[in-house]
């Protein structure tokens, strides 16, 4: 009786489930949009010498730049289901290491990343292990805390321009050099980052830890239950998420050759969240298209209206509300197809 019922049973779930199909796109397809999404970055300042525009150089700069942020952000968003409302906290300081050493005399950019990254994974660290005791809109409000206080604090310090911000004499040195005087230079350095970035964040995610760090973001009860204490995990990917962003940081004050506490407001800090909402969390690759779809979007628009933030908007809650997982969900549903 019981060899006929599981035999039966076994013939409808042959039947009912039927093969299984993995979608092109999950599988595959994350690389390949990397890689044409990459390679069209990196194709932009030829584009730039044929149609003898370098403010297309400037524009593709600043594309990557953010990508970087927004694709830090994704770690702990995307990944951790943590919202941070104060992430651009992290690029204010990565870019004040900068405008900070150079006015004591330190150019090198390695010198100036290292700080960058040092002072960001403390702050990390720091405001981590405070945030973390938290949840939910609590935890959201104190990220928000935390990164309006760096913002207040960078504004106090008059040395370094207080709420005018300071303006660099030149651009960071190189082993003693000025080639990133440059901006092609400049831009394949960023372009670089960013793709040595995505490859270990996505190592990162396929591994023991990131299993962890999604398991703790789908059920957190449940990890604790079969052994795994969700802090440890929660904050070191906050401290990586922190030190990623402070390295744009660094590129944002050397493309801008300017750094001001804007760079840390909490307006600033939204735009990320919304590129990575935009471009699908946690999948990488849709925080990379997020940050470049909003930002051409923003360059788009404002050649129509003056008003051109209102259009954005609606915009943003258009595609939010019809495509479902975001950018790389309307890449899935477009390019899924059987695995093999």
């Amino acid at each position: 009786m019981t060899t006929g019922l599981s035999d039966a049973a076994a013939s409808t779930s042959r039947v009912d489930i039927g093969p299984i199909r993995r979608p092109f796109f999950g599988r595959h397809g994350a690389s390949v949009a990397a890689a044409v999404i990459f390679a069209a970055l990196g194709l932009l300042p030829l584009l730039a010498w044929v149609l003898g525009d370098p403010f297309l150089l400037v524009t593709a700069t600043r594309l990557t730049i953010f990508a970087i942020a927004a694709l830090s952000l994704d770690l702990v968003l995307g990944y951790g289901a943590m919202v941070s409302f104060g992430h651009a906290a992290f690029i204010g300081l990565g870019a004040y290491s900068v405008a900070i050493l150079a006015a004591n005399g330190i150019e090198d950019i390695f010198l100036q990343t290292l700080a960058a990254i040092l002072a960001c994974a403390f702050f990390a660290l720091i405001t981590g292990a405070i945030s973390l005791r938290t949840k939910g809109v609590y935890f959201i409000m104190i990220t928000l805390a935390f990164g309006q206080m760096a913002y207040f604090f960078m504004v106090s310090l008059s040395a370094y321009g207080g709420d005018d911000g300071i303006t660099l004499s030149n651009r960071s040195t190189l082993f003693g050099t000025d080639v990133l005087e440059s901006d092609l230079v400049l831009f394949y350095g960023a372009l670089g980052f960013l793709i040595l970035a995505f490859i270990s964040l996505r190592a990162l995610v396929a591994s023991r830890f990131g299993r962890v760090l999604r398991g703790t973001r789908d059920n957190r009860l449940r990890m604790q239950a079969i052994g795994f204490a969700p802090f440890p995990y929660q904050l070191t990917a906050y401290v990586i998420a922190g030190a990623i962003a402070g390295v744009a940081g660094v590129f944002l004050a050397n493309q801008a050759e300017f750094v001001s506490p804007a760079y840390m407001s909490w307006q600033r800090s939204g735009e990320l969240i919304v590129m990575v909402v935009l471009g699908g969390m946690g999948t990488l690759i849709g925080a990379i298209a997020g940050a470049i779809a909003f930002l051409l979007l923003e360059d788009w628009l404002a050649q129509f209206s003056e008003h051109w933030k209102l259009w954005l908007g609606i915009l943003l809650v258009l595609m939010v509300l019809f495509t479902r997982g975001g950018i790389a969900g309307l890449g899935r549903r477009l390019f899924g197809r059987a695995g093999p």
